[in-house]
C-alpha cells in the first residue's frame, strides 16, 4: 500500500504521454494525428516506391533508370520547394481568388501549432458566417506532410507523359516551377479556400487538383517536348510486367490514404471513401479487362492496370460523398469511357496521334478525372455532403441539386484545364530558351547510359561488356598446349553469364 501511494504522488514523467503542454496540447487528438500521419505515408508509398517501380518496369529496358529517376527526383524536389514556400501558397492566407500568400513552413512556431486552413471560412448572403474555417485536431506539421504527398504525386503522374525522351536537366528545372505556378493555384482554388471552393465545386480528394491537372499538363508538355524515336513509339514493351503489377498494387492500396485522409480525420466519411475507392477500382479493372477480351480476344495485363488506375481516379472527386452502388457505376464508367477514348477515339484523332503521351496520362487521368467530377455532381448525396462540404445544402443533381451543380463541376474543370495549358506551355518555352527540352536522337538511341551513365541491369557476368562483333569462335590453348576452338556459349560460361540477352 505504501508503494502504491508513493507512485500516485510522484509527478508525471516527461515524454509522449505527458498530459499537458507542450507535448499534448488540449486541442490535439492523438487518433486524428496518428491517422493523418499514416494516410500521408500511404500516399507517399504510391510515389515512392509505387510509381517509381511502375515507371521503371513499364518502359523499355533502356529507359528503366531514367523513368524511375524522373519520379524519384520529382518527389524529392517537391518536398524542398513545398516547405520553403509552396505549402502556404496553396493553403495559406488569401492573396488572390486563386492564390494564397507565400511563406515558409520551417519553424517550430509554425509547425507545432494547431493546423488551420485560414481561407476556408464560408460566408453566405449579407456576410453571415455559414461554415467556419477548417481546423483539424493535429499540428500544422502533419498537414504540411500530408498535403506534400499530394503535390508530389501530381508531378510524378505528370512525368508519365514524358518518359523516354525528355532531357533530364530540363525536367529538373521544370518540376519546381510547375509546382509553384500551377499546382498551388489549383490546390488553393479548390481546397484552400479559393474561388472554386467558395463557389461550391466539389473535388473531394483531387480529381481536378491532381488528376485533371497532371493529365492536361502532361499532354501539353508532351507536345512541346516532342515525341520519342519512331522505333520507341512503334515498340515500347515493358521490361518487367511482374514488377509493373507490383507498382500498380502499391498505387491501389496506397489510395486508402489518398481518399481516406481527405476529411482530415478518421471519421465516417473516411470509412465510406476507402470502401468506395476499392469498389470503384475493382469494377473498373474488370470492365476494362472484359472490353479487351470482347474486342481483342485476350485480357491485357497492361490494360488491367490502366483500368485499375482509371477507377481510382474517377472515384476520387466523390469518394466520400456517394453511395457504394454509385461507386460501382463510376467504376463501370471509368473502365469504359477512358477505354473508348484510348482505344478508339485516340486512333481517329490527328491531335491525339501527333502528341506522344508515353503512358496515356491524358486518358487515364484527365479524361477519368473530368468523368469523376461530373458523375460526382450527379451522384453526391446530401447527407454525406453535409459531413464534408463547406457549402450548406450541397448535393448532386439526382438528389435535388439541380443542373447548377453540373455547371459548377464543368466550370471548375475548364479553369484547371486552361490554367494548365497556359502555364505549362509558358514554363517549358522559358526553359527551352536555356536547356533543350528533348534529348538528341543519338542519345535517345542509347537511353539510360547516355542520360545517366548507368544501366538498369548487369546482363553479362558482373556487368562487363561482351563484344558481339568478335568472330563466332576464338582459338585458345588447350591443356596439352594444342590450340582448340571455344564457342561463344563457352566464352560466356567462362565469364559467368548464362542464357540469352535480348536488346530491348
Amino acid at each position: 500500500m505504501r508503494f502504491a501511494s508513493t507512485r500516485m504522488a510522484s509527478p508525471p514523467e516527461p515524454g509522449p504521454y505527458m498530459p499537458d503542454l507542450p507535448a499534448v496540447p488540449a486541442w490535439l487528438n492523438k487518433g486524428d494525428n496518428a491517422w493523418q500521419l499514416v494516410a500521408a505515408t500511404f500516399v507517399g508509398l504510391q510515389s515512392m516506391p509505387g510509381l517509381v517501380i511502375l515507371y521503371g518496369s513499364i518502359v523499355k529496358k533502356k529507359w528503366a533508370v531514367n523513368s524511375a529517376f524522373m519520379a524519384m527526383y520529382a518527389y524529392a524536389s517537391t518536398l524542398i520547394v513545398w516547405v520553403l514556400v509552396g505549402f502556404r501558397m496553396a493553403f495559406g492566407e488569401r492573396l488572390l481568388p486563386f492564390w494564397a500568400k507565400a511563406g515558409p513552413a520551417l519553424t517550430q512556431d509554425f509547425l507545432v501549432h494547431r493546423a488551420v486552413f485560414p481561407a476556408t471560412a464560408h460566408y453566405g448572403r449579407g456576410g453571415v458566417l455559414e461554415t467556419p474555417r477548417t481546423e483539424p485536431y493535429y499540428p500544422e506539421a502533419s498537414l504540411v506532410l500530408f498535403e506534400f504527398e499530394f503535390a508530389a504525386i501530381t508531378l510524378v503522374l505528370l512525368a508519365g507523359s514524358l518518359l523516354g525522351r525528355m532531357n533530364i536537366k530540363a525536367w529538373m528545372a521544370f518540376t519546381p516551377l510547375w509546382l509553384l505556378f500551377s499546382y498551388t493555384v489549383g490546390a488553393f482554388s479548390l481546397w484552400g479556400g479559393g474561388f472554386l471552393y467558395q463557389w461550391g465545386v466539389i473535388d473531394y480528394s483531387g480529381g481536378y487538383v491532381i488528376h485533371l491537372s497532371s493529365g492536361i499538363a502532361g499532354f501539353t508538355a508532351a507536345y512541346w517536348v516532342g515525341p520519342r524515336l519512331k522505333s520507341d513509339r512503334d515498340r515500347f514493351s515493358p521490361n518487367n510486367i511482374l514488377l509493373m503489377i507490383a507498382g500498380g498494387g502499391l498505387l491501389w492500396l496506397g489510395w486508402a490514404g489518398f481518399n481516406g485522409g481527405a476529411p482530415y480525420a478518421p471519421n465516417v466519411t473516411a470509412s465510406v471513401a476507402v470502401l468506395n475507392t476499392n469498389v470503384s477500382a475493382a469494377t473498373s479493372l474488370l470492365t476494362w479487362t472484359c472490353l479487351d477480351v470482347i474486342f481483342f480476344g485476350k485480357p491485357s495485363v497492361i490494360g488491367a492496370v490502366q483500368g485499375m488506375m482509371t477507377g481510382l481516379v474517377c472515384i476520387t472527386p466523390g469518394a466520400g460523398l456517394v453511395h457504394t452502388w454509385s461507386a460501382m457505376l463510376m467504376g463501370m464508367s471509368a473502365g469504359s469511357v477512358p477505354w473508348f477514348t484510348m482505344m478508339i477515339l485516340h486512333k481517329k484523332s490527328t491531335l491525339l496521334m501527333k502528341v506522344d503521351d508515353t503512358l496515356a496520362v491524358f486518358h487515364t487521368h484527365a479524361v477519368a478525372g473530368v468523368l469523376g467530377g461530373v458523375l460526382t455532381g450527379l451522384l453526391a448525396t446530401p447527407e454525406l455532403c453535409a459531413l464534408d462540404s463547406p457549402i450548406p445544402g450541397a448535393r448532386g443533381v439526382f438528389y435535388g441539386g439541380g443542373v447548377v451543380q453540373i455547371g459548377k463541376q464543368l466550370g471548375g474543370a475548364l479553369f484547371v484545364t486552361v490554367w494548365n495549358l497556359v502555364v505549362t506551355s509558358a514554363i517549358l518555352l522559358c526553359i527551352g530558351l536555356f536547356i533543350p527540352l528533348r534529348m538528341p536522337d543519338d542519345q535517345l538511341m542509347i537511353g539510360d547510359d547516355a542520360a545517366h551513365g548507368e544501366e538498369a541491369y548487369a546482363l553479362w557476368g558482373d556487368g562487363e561488356k561482351f563484344d558481339l562483333t568478335r568472330p563466332e569462335t576464338t582459338r585458345t590453348g588447350g591443356a596439352s598446349g594444342a590450340a582448340r576452338e571455344d564457342t561463344v556459349e563457352q566464352r560466356l560460361t567462362s565469364m559467368g553469364a548464362r542464357g540469352v540477352t535480348i536488346q530491348l
